[in-house]
């Protein structure tokens, strides 16, 4: 008797819950339910109690009735916030005014309370939010016939918003000859570092300002400041491959051991990014920095990289990095070639804190 009990409690509660539960009618017949968590126009995301998070075509879906209050997004632009019925072929949205009725074909999204929470604060995440974050460590040192030490340090950070970024980098290479009677026995000694902040002007363009910074002691380069600022375009943009080109103006103020310059440029070049397979990605930039104040006069830069995944935190990481100056002191050379190769450590993956 107790058994009879027991299984006759058990099915009114399966057959409650199963009541309360969002239901899906595919056009094949086949019945999902759950809670509906969001759709747009390629699929809709259900999470039954039993098998998780099931994605199905929304071309597949035939009816939707919620029990839950859904926020469904309209091709007019309009939102209609309401539990969510099928009628006659129509989508109907039971909302506060009235009834709201639409075609399928007029659905462009839909979202759970819990989704649109998420979607709203991603509009205007804090200072604090969206950050991607690594650092790149290399290190080498030999003794015996050669007495050599080298040392590269990289950081990176970038916060994208569904309005603008902010990136962030900085880079340091270091090497000496620790061979006695060695000269020079530093052999390089070189510090990069720099921010951009791009806005969004519509979904191709956007504007940007930058500041970038450099020292090079054995180029007897104190300090070159670069400000600058101009417009950027998104030639390619896709989740696996990224090209941007940009132009503008800059101001740069140069510090040499033997004199200071300052000068007003020009702004030309392009970031191009593409994912390779999931666990590699390649990355270049090259900008072209013409003299407006003495014409004929540029400086230059090249940056290619390849970050090759090994875990969620930890890849390895190539670089080559060429900076040229047309002009440089007297009796240096005008190329500076670094090639770096190390650890890659994430330190920060999207959210923030």
């Amino acid at each position: 008797m107790r058994h009879i009990y027991l299984s006759t409690v058990l099915l009114v509660m399966v057959m409650i819950s199963a009541a309360m539960a969002d239901q899906v009618v595919l056009k094949n017949g086949d019945r999902l339910t759950g809670t509906i968590e969001k759709s747009d126009s390629k699929s809709l995301v259900l999470k039954s109690e039993f098998a998780g998070e099931v994605t199905v075509q929304w071309a597949a879906v035939e009816q939707i009735t919620s029990e839950q209050q859904l926020h469904v997004g309209l091709a007019n632009g309009k939102m209609a916030v309401g539990k969510l019925t099928t009628q006659d072929g129509q989508f109907e949205v039971a909302t506060a005014g009235g009834p709201v009725l639409a075609p399928k074909d007029n659905v462009i999204q839909i979202r759970n309370d819990a989704e649109q929470a998420a979607y709203e604060q991603s509009l205007h995440p804090g200072l604090t939010k969206n950050w991607e974050a690594g650092s790149n460590v290399g290190f080498a040192l030999t003794r015996g016939n050669s007495e050599t030490k080298n040392l590269a340090v990289g950081f990176t950070a970038d916060r994208k918003t569904l309005h603008d970024k902010l990136a962030l980098y900085a880079n340091s290479v270091y090497a000496t000859n620790d061979a006695p009677g060695a000269t020079p026995s530093t052999t390089a000694n070189n510090e990069q570092g720099g921010a951009r902040y791009d806005h969004n002007l519509n979904s191709r363009t956007f504007g940007f300002v930058s500041g970038d910074f450099q020292a090079d002691s054995l180029q007897t380069l104190n300090l070159r400041s670069i400000l600058g600022g101009g417009l950027g375009y998104h030639l390619i943009k896709r989740d696996a491959t990224t090209l941007d080109i940009l132009g503008g103006a800059n101001y740069t103020h140069e510090s040499y051991d033997a004199f200071t310059r300052s000068l007003a440029g020009a702004t030309v070049g392009d970031e191009f990014m593409h994912k390779i397979a999931k666990n590699t990605v390649i990355s270049q930039t090259l900008y072209f920095y013409p003299d407006l104040s003495n014409t004929g006069e540029y400086r230059g830069t090249f940056n290619f990289s390849t970050v090759t995944k090994i875990s969620k935190w930890l890849g390895w990481q190539n670089s080559y990095n060429d900076i040229y100056v047309s002009d440089p002191p007297l009796g240096k050379k005008k190329n500076d070639i670094v090639v770096t190769t190390g650890l890659n450590i994430t330190l920060i993956r999207g959210g923030g804190k």
